[in-house]
C-alpha cells in the first residue's frame, strides 16, 4: 500500500481468521478455510508464495524429499503438474507454486512484504489483535501461525566482520541476481544440508573453496533420476500416495522393518542396508531396523556400514577423517541428515580445502581473509554463511505474540519452549501453530505432516462454530504434561546425545530441549484426536447469547 495512507488512527480490519505466512501450511488453510466461507487474510513477509522456497535461493537449493510425497494432495493442482526430477530444485519448487498460484488464486487473499510484529488475544472482545510493521490493526477470531522453522537466521558473531571487504551472504537471504565465485577464492561456512549443498555447486566454479567445518555432515546419497515428461500413472496413485504417507513414521511413504537389529543375521542384516543404500535418500535411515535410533550399538553398525561405502570416495587420508571419521561424531542420523550428490568427491579436487573448526577455529576476518587460531591467513574474495538457523522456536518468537497478561513469548520461552499437542500454547486462545514446537515438524516429510495438522485445526474451528464457543485455551497443565511427553519420547531414543537444531543446541545460550514430537506420525494424530474429540486440556469459552 502507498505510504501516504493513513492506517494507524482507521478502524481495524477485521477477518474470521488471520494466517501468517504463505507457504504450504498458509495455502493448505487457505485453500480449505475459504471453501468454508470464512474470511481469510493471509501476511506474509516475502514478495510471493511458496515459503521457504521463495526465500531460499542460494546455488544448489533442493529439496531432499522424493516429489510424491513433497507436494499438496489438493487435486487441482497435481491432476496437471509433472515434475522433472526425482528430489526437485529450488527453481522447480518456485514453478510449481507459481502452477499453484494459477489454479488456486492464492494471491488475492494474500498482502505481501508484510510483517507480523505484534500480537494479542484480547480476552474483553475475544478477538485477536495484530499489528504489523506498516502500523495497521487487524483484528480475528482466529490466528493461525505458518512461519515453518527456518525464518530466523543465525549469525555467529565473528571478530573483524564489518573489516571485510569482500561479498558476505547469509543462505536464507542470498542476491537475485545471484553471486559470481568464476576465478575467486571463497569459503562456506558450516556443513549442514545447505552448506553441503553450495559447496557442491561453488567448487565448480571457484578458483579455490576453503570449507570451514564443525561437525562433518554424515549425508547420504541422493540418487537423483531425471523423470519423463509423461507422468499419467504417477497421477492414477496419487490419492494412495496422499492417503499413505501419513500413516508411516516420518510422513515418507516407506516405513522402519518391525524387526530389532539383533533379531536378524548379519547377512540378512547387510542384504537390508545394501538394499536400502541404492534405493538412495533417506531409505537407509528411516527404511531399517525400528530400533536404529534407540539402541546405541545398533546404530553404530549402521554408521559403520555408511562409513565403508562413504571413505573410499575420499582420496586424502587426513579429509577423509575429518569428513568420514571412524568414530561417529554423534549417533548416525540423530542430527538433521543431508542428502548429496557429488559432495564428498568435491573434496578430492585440488582446489578444495577443508579447515576442521574444532581444533583451528576462527580468530577474526580481516580486510582480504580470514585468521584461523593456528596463525594460518585464508585469502578470500566471498564469504557464505550456512550457519542455520534459530530454528522451530525463533520463528514465532519474531511474531511479537504476547500471552492474555501481556507477557512476551520470548520471556516465557526463557526456560523451556511449552506446547499442548504442539498446536497450542497455553495464554494464546484460538492460536493454533502449523509446523512448528512440539509437532513432528523437522522429524517428518513437511507436507505431510502439515496437512495432518492443518486437517486438524480446520476440524476445531468448525466444531467451535457448531457448538456456539468464541474461544478455546490450552490449560498450563495440559501444556506441562504435553512438553513432559515429548521429553520422554525423545529420551527413549539417540537424539539428545547430538548436538542437533532439533534441540536447540546450534544457538549460544538457547535452552537445550527437544523441539520436536519423536513419536511418529501415526502416534502423534492418534493423541491429536484423543485430545481435541473432547477438548481435554482446553478450556473452552461460550459466546454470549444475545437477548
Amino acid at each position: 500500500m502507498a505510504d501516504t495512507i493513513q492506517h494507524t488512527h482507521s478502524r481495524p480490519a477485521r477477518y474470521d481468521i488471520v494466517i501468517v505466512g504463505a507457504g504450504f501450511s498458509g495455502i493448505f488453510l487457505l485453500y480449505h478455510l475459504r471453501k468454508l466461507g470464512y474470511s481469510c487474510r493471509v501476511y506474509e513477509a516475502g514478495d510471493d508464495i511458496g515459503g521457504t522456497w521463495q526465500q531460499h535461493i542460494y546455488p544448489g537449493v533442493r529439496v531432499d524429499s522424493e516429489n510424491w510425497v513433497y507436494q499438496l494432495s489438493i487435486s487441482e493442482i497435481w491432476e496437471d503438474w509433472s515434475w522433472s526430477e526425482l528430489y526437485p530444485s529450488g527453481q522447480e519448487l518456485r514453478r510449481y507454486f507459481a502452477h499453484v498460484e494459477k489454479k488456486l488464486h492464492i494471491k488475492k487473499e494474500v498482502e505481501f512484504q508484510t510483517r507480523v510484529v505484534k500480537a494479542q488475544f484480547l480476552r474483553e472482545k475475544s478477538r485477536w489483535r495484530i499489528e504489523t510493521q506498516d502500523g495497521r490493526v487487524t483484528e480475528s477470531q482466529f490466528f493461525l501461525t505458518c512461519v515453518g522453522t527456518s525464518a530466523k537466521r543465525y549469525t555467529p558473531d565473528f571478530p573483524g566482520v564489518e573489516h571485510f571487504k569482500g561479498a558476505i551472504h547469509h543462505s536464507s537471504r542470498w542476491p537475485r541476481e545471484g553471486v559470481n565465485v568464476r576465478g575467486k577464492k571463497v569459503a562456506v561456512i558450516g556443513t549442514g544440508s545447505t552448506g553441503v549443498q553450495l559447496i557442491q555447486e561453488w567448487a565448480r566454479e571457484a578458483d579455490t573453496l576453503t570449507v570451514f567445518q564443525r561437525t562433518p555432515n554424515l549425508a547420504l546419497p541422493m540418487r537423483q533420476l531425471q523423470l519423463p515428461p509423461e507422468q499419467d500413472f504417477m497421477k492414477t496413485v496419487y490419492p494412495h500416495v496422499f492417503r499413505d504417507r501419513e500413516r508411516t513414521f516420518a510422513g515418507t511413504g516407506f516405513e522402519p522393518v518391525p524387526k530389532g537389529t539383533w533379531e536378524v543375521s548379519p547377512e540378512e542384516r547387510e542384504a537390508l542396508y545394501e538394499a536400502n543404500w541404492k534405493k538412495g535418500g533417506f531409505h537407509l535411515l528411516i527404511g531399517s531396523y525400528f530400533d536404529s535410533f534407540l539402541d546405541q550399538k545398533a546404530n553404530r553398525l549402521l554408521y559403520d556400514f555408511w562409513a565403508r561405502k562413504t571413505r573410499p570416495r575420499i582420496h586424502d587420508p587426513k579429509k577423509r577423517d575429518l569428513l568420514v571419521p571412524k568414530e561417529p561424531p554423534h549417533p548416525f542420523g540423530a542430527k538433521r541428515g543431508s542428502l548429496e550428490e557429488n559432495y564428498f568427491e568435491v573434496f578430492n579436487q585440488p582446489n578444495v580445502h577443508l579447515v576442521n573448526l574444532r581444533e583451528d577455529h576462527i580468530v577474526e576476518f580481516k580486510s582480504h581473509g580470514i585468521v584461523t587460531s593456528s596463525g594460518a591467513f585464508h585469502e578470500l574474495d566471498a564469504v557464505a554463511f550456512a550457519t542455520g538457523y534459530d530454528a522451530v522456536t525463533g520463528s514465532l518468537i519474531n511474531l511479537g505474540l504476547r500471552n492474555t497478561e501481556g507477557k512476551s513469548l520470548e520471556e516465557e520461552w526463557k526456560d523451556s519452549a511449552k506446547t499442548y499437542l504442539g498446536l497450542t500454547i497455553s495464554g494464546y486462545p484460538n492460536m493454533f501453530v502449523m509446523y512448528g514446537v512440539h509437532g513432528p515438524t523437522a522429524l517428518s516429510n513437511g507436507p505431510a505432516s502439515i496437512e495432518m495438522q492443518g486437517r486438524m485445526i480446520i476440524d476445531v474451528i468448525q466444531r467451535m462454530h457448531a457448538n456456539q464457543l468464541s474461544s478455546i485455551e490450552a490449560t498450563p497443565e495440559a501444556a506441562d504434561a504435553w512438553t513432559k511427553r515429548v521429553e520422554e519420547i525423545s529420551n527413549a531414543t539417540l537424539f539428545p546425545q547430538a548436538d542437533s537444531w532439533y534441540v536447540g543446541a546450534n544457538i549460544p545460550g538457547k535452552k537445550r530441549q527437544m523441539l520436536n514430537f519423536c513419536g511418529g506420525l501415526p502416534a502423534y494424530e492418534e493423541a491429536c484426536a484423543q485430545a481435541l474429540s473432547n477438548w481435554e486440556g482446553f478450556r473452552t469459552f461460550q459466546r454470549p447469547h444475545l437477548s
